[in-house]
């Protein structure tokens, strides 16, 4: 949903709750897990957040609260959703003085406890997104006690709009990625 003006808390809500109930606007759901299906842009990146049990636990706790999406430009709404299973939000962005909601859906969350711990979760796309696809966020800390921050997407254009401009719905993917990295580095610190 492309607006105007910044959207208001009752618009929020009923959008979403438009969106909760209806099918993902893809049908490779949780491929984020596996191989991206065949047709997407896929998006990788990644980036070291330090070492240690005390970086993984406050990168994950940033992750937990959708503080990767705290980039000025873009955030999710509703503030404070639970990051579970089933759980619909919006992702609210103002770019070129637009404002957009685009309705996700979380597809599957991990937390494995292993000698390699994982922490995040996967949103999958709604009919109500500029784009199709599903986007993984997740913690990992390794065996030699790194802690990485990683970003794995694939994706194509939904909306006319988005097809027509698509070299500039990539620079905002990749300002997203580019961004969120530099704000989980801060929230691992």
């Amino acid at each position: 949903m492309f607006l105007l003006r910044q959207p208001n808390e009752t618009l929020i809500r009923r959008f979403i709750a438009a969106q909760k109930d209806l099918p993902f606007s893809y049908s490779q759901v949780g491929a984020t897990q596996t191989t991206p299906p065949v047709g997407y842009t896929v998006d990788h990146n990644r980036i070291r957040l330090g070492e240690g049990r005390e970086t993984f636990m406050r990168a994950s706790d940033a992750l937990s609260k959708w503080r990767h999406f705290e980039l000025g430009w873009a955030n999710v709404v509703p503030h404070g959703s639970p990051l579970r299973t089933g759980t619909t939000v919006a992702v609210r962005a103002h770019t070129f003085g637009f404002w957009s909601l685009n309705a996700c859906r979380v597809v599957y969350t991990i937390n494995e406890d292993g000698p390699v711990k994982r922490f995040g979760f996967a949103y999958g796309t709604l009919p109500d997104h500029a784009e199709r696809g599903e986007e993984r966020f997740m913690i990992e800390c390794l065996e030699d006690n790194s802690v990485w921050y990683d970003i794995y997407a694939f994706s194509q254009p939904q909306k006319t709009i988005v097809k027509l401009g698509l070299p500039l719905a990539r620079r905002l993917q990749q300002r997203f990625g580019k961004e969120s990295l530099s704000v989980m580095l801060a929230a691992a610190r």
